[in-house]
């Protein structure tokens, strides 16, 4: 038996080598390619691994990063919206190289009157403006938001030369920092807070009329310290508005006075509570420390109208301190109703926290801190536990953003208080979308100036698999299916922005400012990739542990693209280069479908084909082994007789070998096909996916295969399998749950499903109604 099939393999080697040699003889020779698979790995497109940074994706031995403390003393003027402001900075380097002068980040002077970033995007005139907008751009004199720089010193007093481009403060040292030294200096400094409800601000106040009161929300608000690091020396990229933040770690020191009226919460912890917390207040922060299953109200409803209806002319000052942030915020007003909960991660308490005044409220209220905890328990879940003290949701409106344990989120019920599905579950998602950032990027400190994709997408990855969790915990919030509605993540949602123009579209792997559509482009495709790899391409239990690793491999550290990439492959095993090269930098889309499907029963002569090939080979079927042929049906090779038959009874040279090589007990297990079916598959889209295929047989079952992503390695284009079966196949469907993010699946099916015209869908509406 061993020997003929050594034979049979021979032959079918020398044959197809014969023909190969032969059509190759007939033809023109093409000219030769460069590696043209979409399957060859990422070596072209990755750096080269070194000390810094290894080939797994870990950080190496030799990896660095710098390190900038602050101390501050922070003033609001209230009545002028001003902010007043003067900073050490303690900068220590870490790096292998002396540095000669420093890089400081001036983000506020995108709003300064001579800013460059409104003029950089072209355009003409729109179908209509926003009211808002259309006053803000032709009606209203420019606003001058930018830094006044006083003063830049020394630790001994003396000025220090400074050069200031655009969004970029060049200090100018004196003498080189060398590696392993730090520096101190100092920056007086103050600017116009803007109303971030007209200029679009990430940062600023709200002003509402009805009281006369400001809601500020305030970051971005000092001279910070921008990056340098093994990857590109100093991340010294303008700020246009779109790229956000490169930051490195440090300790804060943030003395913060606002009028004595106000409440106010911040990155880090509060180190006066008894100076600036009533007694009352005291007693409610004790309680909430205990709270577990719902918020505690420090500063209620009542209080925070009473406090908006007095304008106190004196001060308080807030004292805080945060240990190894990347960032600072803080939120304060005289409005702001407070309240804390205690959430149990790992084996800590963390406090989740929500201000908000009375507009946003019975929604706040209700939902705020609910949503703040169930993310805290979610992300750590899947990353790391959360390590700060307290995570704090505050209201701003029209705003979404985020810094270390504070953010700001948008959500406003009507007046009445009423509010619908969409602002209750645009809150929601909001709130846990901003919590989770401070796993990506304020702990996981990605460089969002030049990869908006790696904190917005993975957070939005993150929000997606949060919000099905909030939804499967709070059945009684999620009316009526209890699946949460997320905007992003699922395959489907992506569909018509990957099947959009082309010239509408960018890599994610693209700088944010370049990109056409920074939503789907930054946020929605890279989530739903990810979630894809998740269900579908990996699973669940190999994705998560890979995942689980790269969040605790950078934590607290500067991870790159290929460190995500390279961490993925590195702890799961799992070959990814061509998922990474199609989804993230390319704009190519997914599209399979069935091209055709050709059916087959066994016989036992050559067919017409075989019999040229033969011929053609000086061959005769005595030179060959036994051989079992398949006739296709309707074809001129084909009997009618064959339908019905098994394939022992069509083929004498099959029922022979069964009888010589199988015992009567084996032969009476064999379940025998009577059908057989060539399907061919093809890929119009550019993406290489799993193959997932539904068949449907006409005895009423269907069997479901999934063939990896590998099938199209060595055909780009299309792939044929072999069906065998004992029922007739009546139906096929590919990618039948639409997981693939297939973007026409008009191609899906065989047979072809009718698809009805716009006119007829339109008709149909029409006589429905």
């Amino acid at each position: 038996m061993n020997r003929i099939k050594y034979f049979f393999a021979s032959f079918l080697f020398l044959v197809g080598a014969t023909a190969i040699a032969q059509e190759e003889a007939e033809k023109e020779k093409e000219p030769g390619h460069y590696n043209q698979s979409r399957f060859k790995q990422m070596y072209e497109e990755f750096a080269t691994p070194n000390t810094y940074r290894s080939a797994s994706g870990a950080p190496g031995p030799d990896y660095y990063q710098q390190q900038a403390d602050y101390k501050m003393d922070i003033e609001l003027d209230d009545k002028n919206a001003k902010l007043y402001g003067e900073e050490t900075i303690t900068y220590y380097n870490n790096s292998p190289d002396d540095l000669e002068f420093l890089w400081v980040q001036l983000d506020q002077n995108v709003r300064a009157k001579d800013s460059k970033s409104p003029l950089r995007n072209g355009g003409g005139v729109p179908l209509a403006y926003r009211t808002s907008t259309f006053t803000n751009q032709y009606l209203t004199e420019t606003f001058d938001g930018g830094f006044n720089i006083e003063w830049v010193k020394d630790a001994n007093g003396k000025p220090l030369s400074y050069t200031i481009n655009q969004t970029m403060m060049r200090i100018n040292l004196p003498t080189p920092l060398g590696s392993g030294s730090q520096v101190s200096f100092s920056v007086k400094w103050w600017y116009n807070i803007p109303d971030h409800t007209v200029n679009r601000a990430r940062s600023g106040y709200e002003y509402f009329a009805k009281d006369g009161n400001r809601a500020y929300v305030i970051a971005q608000f000092f001279p910070r310290m921008a990056v340098y690091s093994d990857v590109e020396g100093w991340q010294n990229h303008q700020f246009w508005g779109s790229g956000e933040f490169a930051l490195p770690f440090g300790n804060y020191e943030v003395n913060i006075t606002v009028p004595a009226d106000h409440v106010l919460d911040a990155t880090g912890v509060l180190q006066n509570r008894k100076e600036v917390f009533s007694r009352d207040m005291m007693k409610r922060y004790d309680q909430a420390k205990k709270s577990y299953d719902k918020p505690v109200l420090i500063v209620t409803q009542e209080e925070a109208e009473a406090a908006e209806k007095g304008f106190s002319e004196k001060k308080k000052t807030w004292k805080f301190k945060a240990q190894n942030v990347r960032d600072y915020g803080f939120a304060t007003s005289r409005k702001f109703i407070w309240d804390m909960q205690a959430v149990k991660i790992g084996n800590k308490d963390v406090m989740a926290v929500s201000m908000y005044p009375k507009e946003g409220n019975p929604l706040w209220e209700e939902l705020s801190t609910k949503a703040v905890a169930s993310t805290l328990k979610t992300y750590s879940e899947h990353t790391f536990d959360y390590p700060y003290h307290k995570a704090i949701s505050v209201h701003a409106k029209n705003q979404g953003m985020e810094y270390p344990m504070i953010c700001w989120n948008y959500g406003r019920p009507q007046e009445d208080g009423t509010y619908s599905d969409r602002v209750k579950y645009g809150m929601i998602s909001v709130i846990i979308h901003e919590v989770g950032h401070n796993f990506f990027p304020m702990i996981v400190n990605s460089d969002e100036r030049q990869w908006g994709w790696m904190d917005e997408g993975l957070d939005t990855f993150m929000q997606y698999i949060a919000e099905q969790e909030f939804g499967d915990a709070n059945p009684d919030v999620i009316a009526p299916n209890n699946k949460y509605p997320s905007r992003r993540g699922e395959p489907s949602k992506i569909v018509p922005y990957m099947s959009g123009d082309q010239s509408g579209l960018a890599p994610i792997m693209s700088n944010p400012e370049n990109v056409y559509q920074l939503g789907p482009n930054a946020y929605g495709k890279p989530a739903t990739a990810l979630n894809i790899l998740r269900e579908t391409v990996m699973g669940k239990e190999l994705f998560d542990h890979a995942f689980k690793t790269y969040a605790q491999r950078w934590k607290f550290k500067h991870p790159t693209p290929e460190d995500f990439f390279r961490t993925m492959e590195d702890a799961s095993a799992v070959d990814l280069d061509w998922y990474w090269r199609g989804w993230f930098y390319t704009t190519d889309y997914v599209d399979i479908g069935v091209k055709g499907v050709k059916k087959y029963y066994v016989s036992n002569k050559p067919t017409k084909e075989m019999e040229e090939y033969m011929s053609a080979r000086n061959l005769t079927e005595a030179d060959l082994p036994p051989l079992v042929y398949l006739a296709e049906e309707d074809s001129e090779d084909f009997d009618p007789e064959l339908k019905g038959k098994s394939p022992s009874e069509s083929s004498q040279t099959l029922n022979a070998y069964m009888m010589d090589n199988m015992t009567e007990e084996e032969r009476a297990t064999v379940k025998e096909p009577k059908y057989f079916y060539e399907v061919t598959f093809d890929k119009p889209g550019g993406i290489p996916m799993p193959l997932i295929v539904e068949y449907s047989y006409a005895d009423g079952t269907t069997e479901s295969v999934t063939y990896p992503p590998e099938i199209w390695r060595k055909n780009d284009a299309e792939v044929r399998r072999v069906i065998s079966s004992q029922s007739e196949l009546v139906g096929i469907v590919v990618d039948p749950k639409a997981e693939t993010a297939d973007i026409d699946v008009t191609n899906n099916a065989w047979p072809k499903k009718e698809e009805k015209s716009d006119f007829d869908k339109f008709k149909e509406n029409i006589k429905g109604k």
